[in-house]
């Protein structure tokens, strides 16, 4: 089975894909475009204009990013999904949670004033405050296997371990939780090889580019 995977470089949907793919060991391969310009074919293929797109054996396209984790898995056995449906459940559940804390962190970047880059880090405190009282003892999420749903929660915290060197957001000691499985998520080989190899110094370059509040503080990450 051919995958081909279209992305953005710095879209940690996308991120969440390569993860699966990586950790599943799937052959694939993978197109960067700039979002800001898409190209017609890629517009042609994606119904919602967004990444990740899957093209499957190069005609069936899938989009979403957790809709195309859960094929990656159901593709390549042993699958990452628990077996109880409840468990399987509350897991899509946190998966959501997570895709929101992700938006909440593009928010928090691209704060316009500092008012609202504190208005944003309210809010991404908070979701950190919920998903910490959230974890068992880990290691992982379910326990002692890993899942969709740690992957899910590792470009949010790649993302974050960047921003914190920029302007100290948090304290991990306060979640120490959230900090022990970020640091096992990030130790990952899947992990850090889902990004391009100078992923910190183009989302720098991004932030650079881009005006308000949030882009100068964070712009100083080291990259």
């Amino acid at each position: 089975m051919h995958l081909r995977l279209i992305s953005f470089e710095l879209c940690p949907f996308v991120q969440r894909s390569v993860i699966t793919l990586r950790y599943k060991q799937a052959p694939y391969e993978i197109d960067y475009i700039d979002l800001e310009h898409p190209p017609e074919w890629f517009l042609a293929l994606s119904p919602t204009g967004k990444v990740p797109v899957l093209q499957v054996d190069r005609q069936t396209v899938l989009f979403e990013s957790a809709v195309i984790n859960e094929f990656i898995d159901d593709i390549t056995p042993p699958s990452l999904k628990p077996s109880d449906p409840l468990t399987l459940a509350l897991n899509r559940a946190w998966i959501e949670f997570g895709s929101q804390a992700i938006i909440d962190q593009y928010r928090l970047m691209m704060s316009e004033t500092e008012h609202d880059l504190e208005h944003h880090l309210a809010a991404a405190i908070a979701g950190l405050r919920r998903l910490e009282a959230s974890l068992g003892e880990g290691p992982w999420f379910n326990g002692e296997a890993f899942s969709l749903v740690d992957g899910a929660y590792a470009p949010l915290f790649m993302r974050y371990a960047l921003l914190n060197q920029a302007m100290p957001l948090f304290d991990g000691a306060d979640f120490p939780r959230i900090q022990a499985w970020a640091d096992r998520l990030n130790a990952l080989e899947a992990v850090k090889g889902s990004v391009v190899p100078d992923f910190a110094a183009r989302l720098k370059a991004y932030l650079q580019a881009r005006e308000g509040y949030g882009p100068r503080q964070f712009a100083g990450i080291p990259g």
